[in-house]
């Protein structure tokens, strides 16, 4: 019997990008689809690609209450912070469910580092303790056992997966890391803004939230620092480009005394070594070869001058950024194989 699924918030590009992962996924039926504000909606309509695809009741759009009403296996939340902790209290109050939350609201531990990040203070402080970090290449063993996991930023994917490693090993300084970061406009969501509406972004390529000030820099801190041990410095600028989708992080690190960049990428290429997302690349990557992937693509460069290394790092921030890292969170909750509706 197939397990079922339900999606709060499922409008957005995120919620669309996992019922298209969905659909494809051998084990699983989609048993709901959630919108506050548009109870009673046709999916079909909203997205008509999915019009062959999606039929009656489950492209009827429900209220989180109705929701309720039909039993799932897992629940996925593609809900804005605040919102999402209070939409899953309910499911996660019953035993049997198992849920993502693909927004910021249990991804960092301490309250107060969220009230300051996200200038609120957090909805479910008690929950924080109980999530589990959704990164599986680093956090497998806890993702499998968890009820809640909280699914990485985007941006944070792209700049940990390459620094994850070389922290753990004790093979770059821990400080005054420097991650220059691009991505596609579908990462600013649905909701048109004066920095995404077309007119303000086409054939224009801009900075924002610059050097510490962006909410996802806590977040990637946090693990950061968790795997050297202590403290890390981190200076971080994410760049809008004018194209629908995909990031690539530029991250520049001192190596450590002695410590040389094929020491380096031979470090990545034995972490990595068994992960079926996460490719250690000769040659320079491209946003275009990952794209509707959830695969990550990552070089690494040692200047000709020494004691510098210079990582590049690329992925779809809609796939292994959001959707697919929620559902390879899934399949590895539920024991399942994680390529499962990725590949």
């Amino acid at each position: 019997m197939a397990l079922k699924l339900g999606i709060l918030g499922a409008t957005g590009f995120t919620g669309a990008e996992l019922i298209g992962l969905a659909l494809r996924h051998p084990e699983i039926d989609i048993a709901w689809l959630s919108s506050e504000s548009q109870i009673g909606a046709d999916y079909r309509r909203i997205y008509p690609a999915f019009g062959h695809r999606l039929a009656d009741p489950v492209s009827r759009l429900v209220s989180i209450g109705q929701a309720q009403e039909t039993p799932v296996d897992v629940v996925f939340s593609c809900l804005p912070h605040a919102a999402s902790a209070k939409a899953l209290l309910p499911f996660l109050r019953l035993p049997q469910v198992r849920c993502i939350d693909l927004s910021a609201d249990f991804r960092l531990r301490d309250p107060a580092v969220y009230a300051q990040t996200y200038e609120h203070e957090h909805p479910e402080p008690g929950l924080l303790e109980t999530a589990v970090y959704g990164l599986p290449e680093w956090k497998r063993a806890e993702v499998k056992e968890a009820r809640l996991v909280a699914n990485p930023g985007c941006y944070a994917t792209s700049v940990q997966l390459p620094l994850l490693p070389l922290l753990k090993a004790k093979c770059i300084e821990p400080q005054g890391i420097i991650a220059d970061c691009k991505s596609g406009v579908s990462g600013m969501g649905r909701k048109a803004t004066d920095q995404s509406h077309y007119i303000a972004c086409n054939e224009s390529f801009s900075a924002y939230k610059v050097g510490d000030t962006h909410r996802h820099l806590p977040e990637i801190k946090e693990q950061l620092v968790l795997a050297q041990g202590g403290e890390v410095s981190l200076l971080f600028t994410p760049h809008l480009v004018p194209m629908e989708r995909g990031i690539l992080s530029t991250l520049y690190v001192d190596l450590k005394p002695g410590v040389t960049g094929e020491d380096a990428k031979a470090l990545l290429r034995e972490a990595y070594a068994d992960e079926p997302f996460v490719v250690i690349r000769d040659d320079l990557p491209k946003t275009s070869e990952v794209s509707r992937s959830n695969e990550c693509h990552i070089h690494a460069y040692a200047p000709k001058a020494g004691g510098k290394l210079i990582l590049i790092s690329v992925l779809d921030n809609m796939v292994k950024g959001a959707s697919g890292q929620a559902l390879q969170n899934m399949n590895a909750m539920l024991g399942l194989d994680e390529t499962l509706g990725l590949r």
